[in-house]
């Protein structure tokens, strides 16, 4: 931190070096011009041979005046150098999310180049290099056809290396890793992890939702990926992106305090119990929330014991709910009643949710304003909704893409065998 603030004290007095000693030298020059208020030309074609002033301009002084200003361009060439040098290579090397999380870009542009100029301790959101970790639960030849569209959705708008970990039974396993093979995509690493393995961690939950038992395996992703992996973006299947990963892995930079989850907000009445009479769901804190995105901070929620955390919650609300309907959701949902503080709110744009008596519509105003579409619903892309021709399209784009043609490098990121790896 400290070598950062001295290189921008360096690179703020070059700047002031290379802007003053010029005017100084000229503003010295000019004024040597100048004999009784009148201008004296140093243009040797304005000036006459017959005149006073030019005789008294000698050749010496001519000379002396082409050498100062030689200098001068030297030494403005030196500083120019020195400037660049001084500049810190953070700003060379990263990128800045345009996004964050905020919606808003303009004030995110301005806030860059405040936090230039003031803030030494302020740092990109994003490295140009830095690895994405992403996790998904897949299994079954339709979670495969899923995972695939998201996947290339992911790849096509990304510029950032991606490891992607997988947790996939048997079939799913040799689908994906046999296309991922065939596309030979670089900067992206694959990791598999059994989900038959994963069963007993969460089969004695009952569950009526139509994910079955492997849609409560999110609450097990602690235990399950590597232990030296602090951050995650957790995705349902059925997710499309349009636009890069990379803005909603900037957003990780914005949690603060005991937050360790960053999610949207349910965009439907189903927490609110009004959706039908006798409609009971579980506890959840006002909307509730929706985990098909989930920003996860691993090493922070192992620390807070979140395995014990989620497993004694759960048990309890059991007693009287007897089943989840909404798979892991509904036990994300009633920790989070209890314990607010771990949440951190994502703008809905980041999970435009296409269920029944969905609110989305709030969330966009154009097509800029998307970035993740979320086909949460049984119906899928049979779903009722003002501009589901839209998104429906959108979707079938990348389910027809060809994985072939998102085959090319990143620009500026080191060249690396990428590995296809399996971790059981």
């Amino acid at each position: 931190m400290l070598g950062i603030c001295r290189g921008r004290r360096k690179f703020l007095a070059a700047s002031l070096t290379v802007l003053f000693v010029p005017a100084i030298t000229w503003i010295y020059l000019f004024a040597g011009s100048f004999e009784d208020g009148k201008p004296v030309s140093l243009s040797p074609l304005e000036s006459q041979p017959h005149s006073p002033r030019y005789a008294a301009w000698s050749q010496r002084e001519r000379e002396s005046l082409e050498v100062r200003v030689r200098e001068v361009e030297e030494e403005n060439r030196a500083l120019r150098k020195q400037l660049s040098l001084a500049q810190p290579r953070g700003n060379r090397s990263r990128t800045y999310s345009m996004e964050e999380g905020t919606g808003d870009s303009e004030s995110l542009r301005a806030g860059i180049v405040a936090g230039n100029s003031s803030e030494c301790g302020q740092q990109p959101a994003v490295e140009k290099c830095e690895t994405i970790h992403v996790a998904i639960v897949c299994a079954g030849y339709n979670a495969s056809r899923d995972v695939v569209t998201l996947v290339k959705s992911v790849l096509f708008h990304r510029r950032n290396p991606l490891h992607f970990h997988l947790v996939a039974d048997a079939i799913a396993k040799q689908i994906l890793a046999t296309l991922f093979q065939t596309w030979m995509v670089p900067a992206v690493r694959i990791d598999f992890y059994d989900a038959d393995e994963l069963k007993s961690e969460v089969s004695w939950i009952p569950n009526k939702h139509y994910s079955g038992i492997y849609g409560l395996m999110k609450l097990v992703l602690t235990k399950t990926l590597p232990s030296n992996l602090e951050r995650v973006i957790v995705l349902d299947t059925d997710i499309t992106f349009a636009t890069d990963i990379a803005e909603l892995w900037a957003v990780f930079h914005k949690f603060k305090g005991q937050q360790v989850l960053g999610l949207v907000e349910n965009q439907s009445d189903w927490y609110l119990g009004n959706l039908w009479k006798n409609h009971r769901p579980w506890p959840a804190l006002g909307r509730g929330y929706n985990t098909g995105v989930i920003l996860l901070l691993l090493d922070k929620l192992r620390k807070m014991k979140w395995e014990q955390m989620w497993r004694l919650t759960a048990e309890r609300e059991l007693m009287s709910m007897l089943s989840t309907s909404l798979a892991d959701q509904d036990i994300f949902n009633a920790v989070i009643k209890q314990n607010p503080f771990l949440v951190y709110q994502l703008p809905c744009f980041w999970n435009v949710q296409l269920s029944d008596h969905t609110r989305s519509e709030q969330c966009y105003r154009d097509v800029s304003d998307l970035k993740v579409i979320h086909w949460n619903s049984p119906k899928k892309l049979r779903v009722k909704n003002k501009h589901v021709e839209f998104f429906r399209n959108l979707y079938l784009t990348f389910l027809e893409y060809d994985g072939n043609l998102l085959r090319r490098e990143l620009f500026g990121c080191p060249s690396e065998a990428d590995v296809n790896s399996e971790n059981v």
